[in-house]
């Protein structure tokens, strides 16, 4: 049997080559197009069981193992199957779109809505339905024939264009490599940097030390090098990927435009005004104008002690470093030095007491102290030995779900971290189908045979994904279109993922998930006081370029952005209107901004400061009752994490803390009260 048409169980990654890939998606294509052949038959009394579900069953198989593939390509990304995927791409972009204009379905699904018996329906599947017709709306099905043709091809290029965009970014990351041969050239560098980069120069065959732009790499160069020249050398690498400083075929400029008039006709073809408001008719935001006050206000609060921050480090530099003119490779260098002389840490000292070990038993104990959940590591069949493989199970000890951890950069493994859903759960008869989830990160590899250490910053990371795959593993939803992750507004969807970074902030969590990797000693307690004392250390910065980034992705998706502006040009004029430093020239930060032009945040990157009022408010109840407290843990779980999409998230978030959202937990946590 062909691997990727088995869903008995969890996927068979031993087993699946690239040329399983063609005949399964052909295959359950056409299983699906003959289904929906039948269905149409029973579509003017179509009912829950006769229709959505035989409909949820084949669309969740083509899911799945289209699923499968994606993940592969992103993880363990070759030449072979890329081009299988590329290939395969426009054949499952028409399915979805065709499906979402389909005339018969959609009156199956009017016909299923207009049914006495629906009110009769749980709150899930009603919420389905509602979801479905507003989709149909969405996808087109309302149009004339010839403009949902169009409609269709829109939908099956804006695919294409976002894998291209995503395979010049990886390409342009993986082909760079910069060589040094004078040790004088890694004064500053921690010392597992340096031995990382010597055996990755060894691998090449050549002596000295071999540096890249993957992020274990890049940043530490970026923020311990004393060598300028390097780090300005790194930058200019890295702030031009994708761009027309290096090979015309993976300049993705001319993508970006392409995309972006594509998304505007598609939002036209549906009858609004631009592609931002088609973006937010599934969010919980209203219309652009008020996202554009929510960060504009934002902006207003932070722009002062984002302006302190810089005063501040521009004058330590001059002062203490004798650099008087601050550039972009200099930032994170200076802030570093600045942070030591301050707070007297540095994030090297604090690495060495999270070992990965350590560090995934504290995020498990969090877990278990909250939910009453245990996590344990299981076996299954993974893509790479660096993987690993875990189940979650309730106070009696039975699994509520499963997932994967991938945790270390490698070379054809996508940049960044995020989570992913390999199964939903959903009833199937008599029988609950366990949720399991692809928890992705980006981290520094092990070496010298020691474990590997995170920085502080990767261990908010790993809390932050992990937060997602709880609100997909711990739903006790049982529709498909609703459980976990599923219909919910992707200016939410961050919620559980943000809410989870806080405990990395707590002597409750910290002082028993450390242990120094030499002494085996736990953090010491001046040493988190000092942490907690940098914690908002230049957060007005930090937010300003948050916001520096929503307001830009608004920019080029609403009517501010003029016909025929380039998409370097939105971007200097918002800058000039937000930021306090302004890079380089050269710089073409959108050229690799993947969440926007290959990702899910076209018109939403908002959503990371609107999920983090949300977030933030959640966790002022925890402040206030005990932050492990295990009944608010569970009042969480109840009313956040176990109601999946099944209503809205403002609905959600009310029944939890009993009012709407105050933005002053956000303020206070990033030192702006």
């Amino acid at each position: 049997m062909n691997p990727l048409l088995d869903f008995s169980g969890l996927p068979r990654f031993g087993d699946i080559s690239v040329t399983h890939i063609t005949p399964a998606v052909d295959q359950l294509l056409a299983d699906n197009r003959a289904l929906i052949e039948r269905l149409s038959e029973v579509a003017s009394q179509a009912d829950w069981q006769n229709f959505v579900t035989p409909l949820e069953d084949a669309n969740e198989r083509l899911t799945r193992a289209w699923g499968i593939v994606a993940h592969l390509n992103a993880v363990m990304n070759s030449a072979e199957w890329r081009v299988a995927y590329n290939e395969n791409l426009p054949k499952i972009s028409e399915y979805y779109t065709s499906l979402a204009q389909h005339p018969v379905l959609y009156r199956a699904f009017s016909v299923i809505r207009q049914r006495d018996d629906f009110v009769a329906l749980s709150d899930e599947k009603r919420r389905v339905v509602e979801n479905e017709l507003r989709d149909f709306r969405l996808g087109g099905a309302e149009l004339p024939a010839e403009q949902q043709q169009r409609f269709r091809d829109v939908q099956a290029g804006l695919s294409q264009l976002a894998a291209r965009f995503e395979e010049n970014v990886l390409d342009a990351t993986n082909d760079w490599a910069m060589w040094v041969d004078s040790e004088a050239d890694l004064l500053g560098l921690p010392d597992d940097v340096v031995q990382t980069a010597r055996e990755a120069a060894a691998r090449d065959g050549r002596s000295g030390w071999k540096f890249t732009l993957h992020a274990p790499s890049y940043i530490p160069v970026m923020q311990y090098a004393e060598s300028r020249a390097l780090r300005e050398k790194m930058y200019h690498a890295y702030a031009t990927r994708a761009s027309e400083f290096g090979p015309a075929e993976r300049d993705n400029a001319p993508l970006m435009q392409r995309i972006l008039e594509l998304r505007q006709e598609a939002a036209t073809l549906l009858g609004f005004a631009d592609y931002a408001g088609l973006s937010l008719a599934t969010k919980m935001a209203d219309t652009p104008e008020q996202v554009r006050a929510f960060l504009d206000d934002l902006a207003t609060r932070a722009r002062p002690y984002a302006e302190r921050d810089l005063q501040e480090l521009r004058a330590f530099a001059a002062e203490q470093l004798a650099l008087t003119d601050l550039q972009s490779w200099d930032l994170s260098w200076a802030s570093e030095k600045l942070r030591v002389a301050r707070y007297d840490f540095s994030d090297q000292d604090v690495k060495q007491y999270f070992p990965e070990p350590v560090v995934l038993a504290g995020l498990f104990r969090v877990v278990h102290t909250l939910y009453g959940l245990t996590v344990r590591e299981a076996h299954a069949p993974v893509w790479h030995e660096t993987v690993r493989f875990f189940e979650v199970l309730d106070e009696q000890g039975a699994p509520i779900g499963r997932f994967y951890l991938d945790l270390y950069a490698r070379e054809h493994k996508r940049g960044g971290a995020w989570m992913d859903d390999v199964i939903t759960r959903r009833r199937k008869g008599d029988v609950i189908q366990l949720p399991v989830a692809y928890l992705n990160c980006n981290f520094s590899a092990p070496v010298g045979g020691r474990p590997a250490l995170f920085t502080h910053d990767e261990v908010l990371t790993l809390f932050h994904e992990f937060g997602h795959g709880l609100h997909h593993l711990m739903t006790k939803m049982e529709e498909l279109g609703v459980s976990g992750i599923h219909g919910v507004e992707w200016d939410a969807v961050e919620l559980p993922s943000q809410f989870m970074e806080n405990f990395c902030w707590e002597w409750e969590v910290l002082q028993h998930m450390t242990a120094h990797a030499e002494t085996g000693e736990s953090l010491p307690r001046v040493l988190f006081d000092r942490m907690l004392g940098a914690k908002n250390f230049q957060s007005g910065l930090a937010t300003l370029r948050q916001i520096e980034f929503a307001l830009f992705d608004l920019a080029l998706h609403n009517r501010q952005r003029q016909p025929g502006e380039s998409v370097l040009n939105v971007l200097e004029r918002v800058r000039q209107q937000v930021a306090v430093f302004i890079p380089p020239a050269y710089n073409r930060f959108a050229n690799s901004f993947s969440h926007i032009f290959a990702g899910g945040y076209a018109a939403g990157y908002y959503s990371y400061k609107w999920a983090e009022v949300l977030s933030a408010d959640v966790y002022g109840s925890f402040e206030e009752q005990g932050v492990l407290s295990s009944a608010t843990g569970r009042r969480f779980w109840d009313e956040v994490l176990a109601v999946g999409g099944s209503r809205s998230a403002r609905e959600s978030f009310v029944a939890f803390r009993g009012r709407e959202p105050d933005v002053a937990a956000l303020l206070r946590h990033n030192g702006m009260a």
